[in-house]
């Protein structure tokens, strides 16, 4: 069963909202995010990237990083652009980018769920990335970014939130990106409790987005038990803060591939290469629409289409059949020398929002090759996670991202 657990959110004032909402700490290096925030001191960035209140070249490792993280949040909880809803509540988040709506439920889920793998995973995490939201929770004491969840949609569900906002919302604001925000506080406990019940139907919850502050949220839990050992269960370290979406309303893009170089080899040589393992057709300056199985290659300022052959689609893991995987496994690794994508600082990474135009300028500044790959399906990630694999590194880009600081879970009094 999924458990969820409404909370007494601390909500930006409606006439905040706006100026308080931010991008995730993870889409934005600190120069990015000081950018952003001039003239916007309430912008939830200087609680999730207090790097940014201190002088350019400050370690965004600093102690006093977390200690201020900490201090702008509860500066912003005395000066009343927060205020914490008097009752536990669930909240509707719905967003809104070129005219594609996905609704989800903000609650809090289960710490023990995700011990117990009825959170499904579907990335490896880093520890010192996981440390690094350790600390900040801790110096926050909440939870401040939502993690991204996904389930198997359930249309009773559907119907309650449906008819749930038909209510005005509290929030509605149009973000610089042009996605439009809205939020509905679902405050009667009749609702919550056929909420409650509706997920307890549904057998897993999956994580779309946010793996290593559901790792990091897990682990303060873990340490808050210990320095609590009569613990009951109940309290608020016990559950972590997520945004709730069925599987059917998402958006995942392509997350596409540059490499700096052709690994010693001539054009030439390298086409030769990826011959012997994929069809390819010649597209000039048309970039191609590929599709499963296929790939777009950027190279000398020309497009081509890979179609990966059938010898290629025989693997039996649904990981192995993963676009990135073959990609991988046949092209990067063998030709290319890219042998740990995950380390290897030859290559990087680009999500789909950033189109083409992004891949083309890539490779006539520091990249020679580009790949464009298929959007991965919410059907594969729930595939790979079912089968208790982990996903190629790099391999979704849900859009639009949610915004941090529109709900905060405070886990201790």
């Amino acid at each position: 069963m999924a458990i969820i657990k409404p909370f007494r959110g601390y909500r930006p004032v409606p006439e905040r909202a706006e100026e308080v909402a931010a991008l995730p700490y993870d889409v934005l290096t600190s120069e990015a995010a000081a950018q952003m925030v001039q003239g916007r001191p309430y912008s939830f960035l200087h609680v999730d990237k207090a790097e940014i209140d201190f002088p350019e070249g400050i370690d965004p490792y600093d102690d006093r990083v977390y200690e201020k993280a900490g201090q702008n949040l509860q500066k912003m909880i005395a000066e009343g652009i927060y205020v914490q809803d008097e009752k536990p509540c669930c909240y509707i988040y719905r967003q809104t980018r070129e005219g594609r709506t996905q609704t989800g439920l903000v609650a809090c889920v289960s710490v023990d769920e995700y011990l117990q793998n009825r959170i499904k995973k579907h990335e490896f995490t880093r520890q010192d990335k996981e440390e690094d939201r350790v600390r900040h929770v801790d110096a926050c004491n909440a939870h401040t970014g939502p993690i991204f969840l996904a389930y198997r949609h359930h249309e009773d569900i559907r119907k309650m939130l449906n008819i749930w906002m038909e209510k005005p919302p509290v929030y509605q604001f149009t973000s610089s990106d042009e996605v439009k925000h809205e939020v509905w506080v679902i405050d009667d406990a009749a609702v919550i409790a056929l909420l409650t019940m509706q997920f307890s139907e549904i057998p897993s919850f999956y994580i779309a987005d946010g793996h290593h502050r559901a790792a990091s949220a897990v682990r303060v839990a873990e340490k808050r038990r210990k320095q609590h050992p009569d613990y009951r269960g109940d309290e608020e370290f016990n559950y972590f803060l997520a945004v709730l979406f069925p599987d059917d309303k998402l958006m995942i893009m392509e997350y596409n591939r540059v490499v700096k170089d052709l690994n010693g080899l001539t054009p030439e040589e390298f086409l030769q290469k990826v011959e012997q393992k994929f069809d390819l057709e010649k597209r000039g300056e048309t970039a191609p629409e590929p599709e499963k199985h296929q790939f777009g290659m950027f190279l000398q300022g020309e497009w081509y289409l890979l179609t990966a052959r059938d010898m290629l689609l025989q693997e039996a893991e649904p990981t192995e059949r993963l676009d990135a995987s073959i990609l991988q496994k046949n092209l990067l690794g063998p030709i290319l020398g890219i042998q740990d994508p995950r380390t290897d600082e030859r290559i990087d990474f680009v999500g789909g929002v950033h189109g083409v135009t992004e891949l083309e300028r890539r490779t006539q500044e520091d990249m020679t090759v580009a790949f464009r790959l298929h959007a991965v399906s919410i059907e594969d990630l729930m595939a790979v996670a079912d089968a208790g694999k982990v996903m190629p590194p790099k391999s979704t880009w849900f859009e639009p991202k949610l915004r941090s600081g529109l709900f905060v879970h405070v886990i201790e009094p």
